[in-house]
């Protein structure tokens, strides 16, 4: 019924207008834009209004009938879903979950059970805008199966020294199984990060004594630490008698100087264990065994300590080059 009025209303003003333009043919243009206003079919008058109002009390789905409009919405849900399983999947793969990592990559991506975790060399090796790999969370979180994996898959141990080391978060926290394991895939045990220092450093100022010991076993620079801080001057600090004793019994320099010229000794907390135990260790000069089981080292240097088993000398004395 409305459309019909609107009809009816429109064909008897056009009879109006047409019969004052015929009878004012004289007036001047001003009047005849002013009829011309009144005009209900252009646009923006009361015609379209109605239109409009129609228009909107049109379903739902018939206003989503544009295309363009369709396909955006389809590629936004797609995206929202590739992200939620991606992260899901992380989820999965930090803490070592492998068989459900496995069975997610395999449902919803394709990919066999084999290859559940590790589809590709690039994706274990992807990095983060923060300069973060799988591998780094896997060995933040102490996930010694997942760490292993991913190496197996390809995962690099050592990226540019700028971004994050699996090896500094490993000693940090003390997951030294995680370490063993980056250290039997041949990483650098005396990677410097210029604001972190070495994996040495870094785990005698986390007072990890477990990961320092692994370090020192695999051949670690015991006077390598941050700039020109030692390890034991870090381990003089955190007050660690054990870290201190072991540091020492691997040769630690004793009279070493920061960039302050203080020794490890002067920056001990005052008439503390260490401090007691520095100063007794300098007044007492290291036996000649220990001398000589540190000269053999280092002639044999750091690649090669893990063949000493295979040298023709005695268990004893093998065991004694491995500080065992």
């Amino acid at each position: 019924m409305d459309s019909i009025n609107i009809l009816s209303w429109r064909h008897r003003h056009q009879l109006i207008f047409s019969f004052l333009r015929t009878s004012c043919s004289g007036a001047s243009r001003t009047g005849a834009k002013h009829f011309q206003d009144l005009d209900l079919t252009r646009p923006g008058g009361p015609a379209c209004a109605a239109m409009s109002v129609v228009e909107e009390n049109r379903p739902f789905a018939q206003q989503l009938s544009n295309v363009y409009f369709t396909i955006l919405s389809l590629f936004c849900f797609k995206l929202f879903v590739k992200i939620s399983l991606a992260i899901l999947s992380h989820f999965y793969i930090v803490k070592g979950n492998r068989k459900e990592a496995a069975r997610i990559a395999a449902e919803f991506y394709g990919v066999t059970q084999g290859q559940g975790m590790c589809p590709a060399s690039a994706l274990v090796n992807a990095v983060t805008i923060d300069g973060v790999t799988p591998l780094f969370n896997a060995c933040s979180q102490g996930g010694t199966s997942c760490t292993e994996l991913l190496l197996e898959y390809g995962a690099k141990p050592q990226l540019e020294s700028c971004l994050p080391s699996p090896t500094h978060e490993a000693a940090s926290k003390g997951h030294h199984e995680c370490l063993e394991i980056l250290i039997s895939w041949g990483v650098d045990v005396d990677q410097d990060i210029p604001h972190l220092g070495t994996p040495l450093y870094v785990a005698c100022m986390s007072q990890q004594f477990h990961c320092v010991r692994k370090l020192l076993y695999a051949g670690a620079d015991v006077q390598k630490g941050k700039y020109w801080d030692t390890p034991l001057h870090a381990a003089a600090q955190q007050s660690c008698t054990e870290i201190v004793n072991l540091l020492l019994e691997f040769g630690a320099d004793i009279n070493a100087k920061n960039t302050d010229l203080l020794r490890p000794v002067d920056v001990a907390t005052s008439n503390s264990l260490v401090e007691r135990l520095l100063l007794q260790h300098e007044a007492t000069p290291s036996s000649l065994c220990q001398l000589c089981r540190l000269c053999i080292r280092n002639y044999i240097g750091r690649p090669r300590l893990h063949l000493i088993p295979q040298l023709q000398l005695p268990t004893l004395l093998q065991n004694f080059l491995q500080y065992r």
